[in-house]
C-alpha cells in the first residue's frame, strides 16, 4: 500500500488544538478513521486537510467534502458531516438504520461517551470519499 500525502492548512490545527482536550481525542479518534479509510481504498492518494465552515474539511479527487467538528451549544455531541444534497446519508440511513444517530440528510452523530462502531464508520466515509465513482451505484456500492 503506498503512502497517503495529506495536505494540511495550518488553521486546522489551531483548529484541533482549542477544542477541549475531551473533544480534541474524539476528533482526531474521527480524523484517524478518515486517514485510514482513504488509505485503505487504494484508488486515493492524496488528501486535502482544510477548514470549511471554520470545521476541519476533508477533500480527494472523485470524492465528496467530509467535515468533522464539536460545537459549543452542543457540549455532549460531535458529528461527521456529509455534503446534505448527496446521496451519502439517506443511503446509510437505509444501512444501517439503527447503528447511528444521523441528522437529517448531513451528518452522523455522536455523544461523547458512544463507542464508535469504526468498521461501519469507515465503510461510510470511504463511500463519501469516492462519492464521485459510487453515485450511480445501487446503495452506493454498500452492502
Amino acid at each position: 500500500m503506498k503512502k497517503l500525502k495529506i495536505k494540511t492548512s495550518p488553521d486546522v490545527k489551531w483548529v484541533f488544538k482549542n477544542y477541549p482536550v475531551p473533544v480534541r481525542k474524539k476528533i482526531k479518534n474521527l480524523r484517524r478513521l478518515l486517514l485510514e479509510a482513504a488509505n485503505e481504498t487504494g484508488e486515493i492518494s492524496e488528501v486535502e486537510e482544510t477548514l470549511k465552515w471554520g470545521e476541519p474539511s476533508y477533500l480527494v479527487k472523485n470524492g465528496s467534502t467530509i467535515r468533522m467538528d464539536w460545537k459549543k451549544k452542543k457540549p455532549d455531541e460531535y458529528a461527521v458531516y456529509f455534503k446534505c444534497t448527496s446521496k451519502l446519508v439517506p443511503t446509510f440511513k437505509m444501512i444501517y438504520p439503527d447503528l447511528f444517530k444521523y441528522e437529517g440528510t448531513r451528518a452522523i452523530i455522536f455523544k461523547m461517551n458512544d463507542k464508535i462502531p469504526e468498521t461501519e464508520l469507515k465503510k461510510c466515509i470511504s463511500t463519501g470519499l469516492r462519492y464521485l465513482k459510487v453515485k450511480q451505484l445501487p446503495r452506493l456500492g454498500l452492502r
